[in-house]
């Protein structure tokens, strides 16, 4: 016992010199975590403040203020841009992996002609940036009579996402051992059914972050909805935020301003808690070789 403790008392100098190198690194991450978590806490407490207080430094001097979020919500119409925002969002995540997902296993398992040139389009549908179609799409959009409703971005929101999400799939399903669906296929599964009772849920895992990815990047999308949804009653968050800010500054109402900006980014920080294990693990995990 007294040999054991001696060796590992020994052990430790030597495993402190190891993590020496990596110290720097340390600090840094613990001194940026320190610093952001300073200025989430500032903003929410001057949200729940007055414009006095925030300017004179004595946050809460006064109590709490709930009535800066009231006005944010309805008086400004955050409530509206926050229904805007999820009507865009979870309805164009929800129509991205099905119509991603079973295009990403089909050129992942099955060969046919003209899979290599989809491939590649995807690829090249990658290295193009949204703000470069902005001003062909709405061209498209006016020509159409398409502007003025919440289809046109769910669409565009849609289409805009099909590469990148169905290029993640992708990879994720070369992944997966074929041995699921020959098993599936000796059982007389065929290959709709093998996709959505056997590979569709082994898949779970890049489903779900792929689609937390796409829900954040549409929910703080701004470009496309400036263009597309310019109307008071169809604005998103990120509009409707930029309106706000804009109106509150001129105003001078800075803690109607600071509950605005708390309203935004509360379902991005909440997703972020409590996915975050279901993110890093859809990024990192795999199927079953073999």
């Amino acid at each position: 016992m007294a040999k054991a403790k001696k060796e590992k008392m020994e052990a430790n100098p030597f495993k402190l010199k190891k993590e020496l190198p990596h110290l720097p690194g340390y600090i840094i991450v613990i001194l940026w975590t320190a610093f952001i978590f300073c200025m989430i806490g500032w903003i929410i407490l001057a949200s729940l403040s007055t414009t006095k207080e925030i300017f004179t430094g004595g946050l809460l001097a006064s109590g709490l203020h709930f009535e800066n979020y009231t006005k944010a919500l309805f008086t400004n119409k955050a409530a509206l841009n926050l229904l805007n925002s999820v009507i865009y969002t979870v309805p164009s995540c929800i129509l991205i992996i099905v119509v991603c997902a079973p295009a990403a296993y089909c050129m992942s398992r099955f060969k046919f002609r003209g899979a290599g040139l989809i491939q590649a389009l995807i690829i090249i549908g990658l290295a193009i940036p949204n703000i470069m179609i902005v001003m062909p799409l709405f061209s498209v959009v006016s020509a159409l009579n398409l502007s003025g409703t919440h289809f046109t971005l769910i669409f565009l929101y849609t289409a805009c996402s099909v590469p990148y999400t169905t290029f993640f799939l992708l990879t994720f399903f070369k992944g997966i051992s074929t041995s699921f669906e020959e098993a599936a296929a000796i059982d007389g599964c065929g290959p709709i059914q093998c996709f959505w009772k056997i590979m569709f849920p082994l898949a779970q895992p890049a489903i779900v972050t792929v689609s937390i990815f796409n829900f954040i990047g549409k929910w703080n999308e701004y470009f496309m909805a400036l263009i597309f949804a310019n109307k008071s009653n169809l604005r998103p968050i990120g509009v409707g935020l930029y309106q706000t800010v804009t109106s509150m500054m001129n105003s001078g109402d800075w803690a109607g301003m600071f509950a605005s900006v708390v309203i935004v980014f509360v379902p991005t920080v909440v997703i972020y808690a409590f996915l975050s294990d279901k993110i890093i693990s859809g990024v990192t995990a795999g199927g079953n070789k073999g």
